[in-house]
């Protein structure tokens, strides 16, 4: 079983923009989209830059260093979907934003 994590109000995180939290030790990037909460790794596996740093249009963040492409709904990079980064539910609990993680990150 996971941990669920409050990581701030919703209004802490405007629409269209991204913060950065950190879970465990690990950044994790918190996109409000459409209304909606995304969370990914913050960390591009490709060469280590700040997915929050990213374009995002149509539910991807385009990593700001090579332009590698990163669904938000799931983690998969949109050029091969086998290529993945952390990914994880987001819940909104009233006023509440919260992050759910696995025991580990």
């Amino acid at each position: 079983m996971g941990q669920r994590i409050p990581i701030g109000k919703a209004d802490d995180f405007p629409e269209g923009e991204a913060a950065v939290v950190s879970v465990n030790g690990k950044d994790v990037a918190v996109f409000r989209v459409g209304g909606q909460f995304y969370a990914i790794d913050d960390l591009c596996p490709h060469m280590g830059a700040s997915l929050s740093g990213g374009h995002v249009e149509d539910g991807v963040v385009t990593c700001p260093w090579h332009y590698w492409r990163f669904r938000l709904s799931d983690g998969a990079w949109a050029d091969n979907p086998k290529v993945k980064t952390g990914c994880y539910p987001v819940h909104r609990e009233g006023a509440e934003v919260v992050l759910e993680v696995p025991d580990r990150v």
